[in-house]
């Protein structure tokens, strides 16, 4: 493969555990969150940050979610006397903290990000790094899922007052959620931050957290199998169609539209009954 293809492969990868962890608290908890991004930017800048300061890639990698993964536990507890429409704001909020924050941070370099981050290895290995983290990511969705965790995600999603009335901590769940979903976002960020040798605070903005909420919604919320063909469509269509770089917000935003109005379900939704009706 060509530097284009490979790029290209690390980019699907850190897309999918993006969206596999934004499906985890919206798809599989049903707590709706327009700030994954920050998480995002919290393990990219921690794990940048450390390996300029020598710290080696893995411990600066692990770091990094353990801390955008305590940041959601955090973000999760301030959150949790708040729903549905007040959650979306209040996440919507903390993207913007986030980004208000590092700007101003000479210690993070500012506006500029930071820069000459260390990268021990080469492109084929950030590429094969990012795909093994996506399967990763993959299996635990699945596990989560098939789990009895998956079955009080999905008691909370589906009406958390009556959740509660059975004797499950849904405040406990939640935060869960959140802090599994959010860990997920710092590995990706580290992933990207090495990937790339530089990071600024623009690559997290509201902009980002919209794009990985349209892959989630696209591909089918609350299905894994939807979760990773969104973050395959949403990433690949930029670069198979050019035009639509200029109007990302807008053709996305089409689609969610579409998407919401025509096939709830998303593509997977439509895939799985093309398929029943064929049978």
């Amino acid at each position: 493969m060509g530097i284009y293809e490979i790029s290209l492969a690390t980019v699907v990868g850190i897309n999918i555990i993006l969206a596999l962890g934004l499906n985890m608290i919206s798809g599989f908890c049903g707590q709706i969150s327009l700030g994954h991004a920050a998480f995002y930017g919290v393990g990219a800048y921690t794990a940048a940050s450390l390996s300029v300061s020598g710290v080696p890639f893995v411990l600066s990698l692990l770091a990094g979610v353990v801390i955008a993964g305590l940041f959601g536990v955090i973000i999760g507890v301030a959150a949790l006397r708040v729903r549905e429409d007040f959650l979306a704001i209040t996440t919507m909020g903390i993207g913007f903290l986030f980004l208000g924050f590092v700007r101003k941070q000479e210690w993070l370099g500012g506006e500029f990000g930071i820069a000459r981050i260390p990268q021990p290895m080469d492109a084929e290995g950030y590429a094969a790094l990012a795909i093994a983290a996506a399967i990763l990511m993959l299996l635990v969705s699945i596990h989560v899922r098939r789990s009895w965790m998956g079955e009080i995600f999905r008691a909370i999603a589906s009406d958390e007052d009556a959740a509660k009335s059975i004797g499950i901590n849904t405040a406990r769940y939640k935060l869960w959620a959140f802090g599994l979903g959010t860990a997920s976002a710092g590995l990706a960020g580290g992933i990207y931050a090495h990937f790339y040798d530089i990071i600024v605070p623009d690559a997290f903005d509201f902009i980002q957290s919209i794009t990985i909420l349209a892959m989630v919604v696209v591909g089918g919320i609350g299905s894994t199998a939807g979760a990773v063909l969104g973050a395959i469509l949403l990433t690949l269509m930029p670069e198979l169609f050019r035009f639509i770089n200029d109007y990302k917000l807008l053709v996305y935003g089409g689609l969610l539209i579409v998407v919401m109005r025509f096939s709830p379900g998303g593509v997977i939704g439509l895939v799985k009954l093309v398929v029943r009706r064929i049978r």
